[in-house]
């Protein structure tokens, strides 16, 4: 199998995982703002995410020789599913439940990134997708990065890696500001235009909603912007039309919904975000010294491919019931309609590649450095605010100080990601 031994080939890896894991929220968010049910998108997702997986074992985990201590990905992945006559029945048994500890904090890892992300993507439609980038993953990071310390035997720099959390604390505060600041400019086109304070408006008042889940005396929306397309030259991005526009079109209706929901949901899954890690280092490092003498321990590999089984089989079983019990008052769907949904689906299957390759290179890149100097790749905001504004026009006509707040938050994570990627170590 292919081994990340140099720190320089770890840095690579992260800063790969880094720009994968910031895109591929973007192609989600999208395809939720142009009508797609997430229920629908999150099944695609989950498929190509798998097969990521997948492809990473049967390549990097096939390279050169396998040994008794370090196998291949097959040659590991045989020790946990066959079976054997006679005696060596009993031996490989012994094996498969010694070694069957590790897969299952893999597999753990899985579920818990699964409820993560199938989390956030509700809440990215609340609070929007920088500000909930921001709060998980700072989240995660605090909390898993300390976690990871001292489980790699704080082969990490301390004085180099925890004022790159810090960083990541200061950039929390900023994002929370910027989401604050955003929201009250949003208040204001709003009432400007309309001449009412929209934040006021409830979703059950069927007296003050429409149809659609805007206020009646919104303008109708346009043919065009239901198929997914825009004319900028009659509604710009930032301005209180486009905010009306894309609350019409989108899957997921905001408006009366309180964002405490969102910010409460932003940060359950900044809590599962700080877990998955941590479990995938026990699953490859045996930091617990569970496993008996002699068993081998699980390849990046091998643990990666039971990682994503484990997500794969959640976010199946999550979203189909979603699609009959939806959540945030979300339209029902079918196993039915969800087949014949076609209306985005390459976007969706492409996201899930980007989403379990960049996983993948962060665990390569995390086996070799450490799991904590990993974390960097979680500064995932430098990469998704830049598809917020070019993709959704977010922050567009905000006010000096929301660019303020943007500027400083987006700084302190450019930071960060230096500074945590230098305190990386060498696994022995």
């Amino acid at each position: 199998m292919y081994v990340v031994e140099s720190k320089g080939a770890a840095v690579v890896c992260m800063l790969l995982a880094l720009f994968f894991l910031g895109t591929w929220p973007a192609f989600l968010i999208l395809l939720e703002r142009r009508g797609r049910l997430p229920q629908h998108t999150y099944l695609d997702y989950s498929i190509t995410n798998l097969l990521a997986a997948v492809i990473i074992a049967l390549t990097f985990g096939e390279m050169g020789k396998s040994t008794p201590q370090a196998p291949n990905f097959f040659t590991q992945l045989s020790q946990l599913t066959q079976n054997f006559c006679t005696y060596k029945v009993v031996l490989w048994v012994t094996v498969m439940q010694d070694n069957w500890t590790s897969v299952m904090f893999a597999m753990a890892g899985g579920v818990v990134l699964t409820i993560g992300n199938i989390s956030t993507q509700y809440a990215w439609a609340l609070v929007g997708l920088s500000v909930t980038q921001v709060i998980s993953t700072c989240i995660g990071v605090v909390i898993g990065t300390t976690l990871n310390y001292f489980l790699d035997d704080k082969i990490n720099n301390a004085k180099i890696l925890f004022p790159g959390v810090a960083c990541f604390l200061l950039a929390l505060c900023f994002g929370s500001a910027v989401h604050a600041s955003n929201a009250a400019d949003n208040r204001a086109k709003l009432t400007s235009r309309f001449g009412a304070d929209v934040s006021s408006v409830s979703a059950t008042s069927k007296e003050a909603i429409g149809d659609k889940g805007c206020p009646v005396s919104y303008p109708p929306v346009r043919k065009d912007m239901e198929e997914g397309s825009s004319s900028t030259s009659e509604v710009k991005f930032g301005t209180a039309d486009f905010l009306v526009e894309l609350e019409n079109r989108r899957a997921i209706k905001v408006y009366g919904e309180s964002t405490m929901i969102g910010l409460g949901i932003t940060f359950f899954a900044g809590l599962c975000f700080s877990l998955f890690s941590p479990a995938f280092n026990l699953a490859t490092n045996d930091k617990w010294h569970i496993l008996k003498e002699g068993v081998p321990k699980l390849v990046v590999y091998t643990a990666f491919f039971w990682f994503s089984v484990s997500g794969f089989i959640l976010a199946i079983i999550l979203n189909l019931i979603f699609l009959y019990r939806p959540a945030l008052n979300s339209p029902s769907s079918s196993v039915e309609a969800y087949l014949k949904d076609w209306n985005g689906r390459g976007w969706a299957l492409f996201a899930g590649l980007l989403s379990g390759f960049g996983n993948g290179f962060s665990f390569m890149g995390g086996q070799a450095a450490g799991y904590a100097a990993a974390a960097a790749v979680q500064a995932l905001p430098l990469v998704s605010t830049f598809w917020d504004v070019v993709l959704f026009g977010e922050y567009r006509r905000s006010s000096r100080r929301t660019y303020g707040y943007l500027f400083s938050m987006l700084s302190l994570f450019l930071i960060a990601v230096v500074v945590l990627m230098a305190s990386s170590g060498h696994r022995k």
